[in-house]
């Protein structure tokens, strides 16, 4: 599992990590596990796999760290 901090959310249920890298990790909502979304924070930090979707770099699993 990766390491990250929650750069930006969205009110459309979508957000960025922003990893170790400095690369941004697309996510969506979905792929948020033991919290809901609106529960999330900016500056937070998460864990999450890194998966591909079909514009690049996708978060799955993300869960508070």
């Amino acid at each position: 599992m990766a390491e990250g901090t929650i750069k930006k959310l969205t009110d459309k249920g979508f957000g960025f990590i922003s990893s170790p890298s400095g690369n941004d990790v697309f996510f969506h909502m979905s792929a948020v596990e033991g919290v809901r979304y609106e529960d999330l924070r900016e500056g937070q930090k998460v864990t999450y796999n890194e998966g591909r979707g079909p514009k690049g770099p996708r978060a799955e699993n993300v869960r508070p760290a």
